[in-house]
């Protein structure tokens, strides 16, 4: 069975402002070393895609979300039909109500 890791326009448009943040704040090489450590994390789920644990806050939800944390980073997707769909990347720093926003 093979698996496909797809990102939502959300979670990309997450990583790009993450990418710019850093690169503007820290340096250019942090900000590509942080973002490239986030998308490979995410390669881990072509093997093992409920690696990650169920996420408490979206537990209600009619999909089960599921995340996976690199560094401050939390990626939470959804596995279906062999595609784990990435939906957000989002920084452990803030409210961890703001994860009850994201798509479903």
């Amino acid at each position: 069975m093979e698996i496909k890791v797809l990102w939502s326009d959300t979670a990309l448009g997450q990583l790009h402002e993450i990418y710019d943040y850093l690169n503007f704040n820290a340096s250019q090489k942090i900000a590509k070393n942080i973002v490239k450590g986030i998308v490979q994390k995410t390669l881990l789920h072509e093997s093992n895609p409920l690696i990650g644990s169920i996420e408490p806050l979206l537990i209600s939800r009619p999909f089960e979300y599921r995340f996976i944390v690199d560094r401050n980073y939390k990626v939470i997707y959804r596995f279906n039909d062999h595609i784990v769909r990435i939906v957000s990347v989002f920084d452990c720093r803030q409210n961890p109500g703001k994860i009850e926003d994201i798509e479903q």
